[in-house]
């Protein structure tokens, strides 16, 4: 499928682009080109073929959950700035 040069300059201008026309000629080709070769892969048979979501298989990575004791409340709040009852003392925001 070729472009033409119209075409290029609405493309342009929806990105905003200032083409000069060296440029617009040049675009033009490469951007059609670009778009054969996209006909091309059209015509390839692709019957039978599975799509895929990912190129990689996909797997769960996670360590599996497991129930364990946590750190004791007051080693945690040995590094607290400020704590009070137990908990993490915060100032004020209103």
């Amino acid at each position: 499928m070729a472009l033409t040069i119209k075409e290029v300059e609405h493309v342009a201008m929806l990105a905003r682009m200032n083409l000069s026309e060296d440029e617009k000629q040049r675009f033009t080709e490469q951007l059609s080109s670009i778009l054969n070769y996209a006909g091309v892969l059209n015509t390839l048979d692709t019957d039978g073929v599975e799509p895929l979501t990912h190129i990689l298989p996909a797997f769960n990575v996670f360590r599996t959950d497991t129930a364990r004791n946590s750190m004791p409340r007051e080693e945690i709040l040995k590094n607290a700035p400020l704590a009070e009852e137990g908990q993490y003392k915060v100032p004020k925001i209103m």
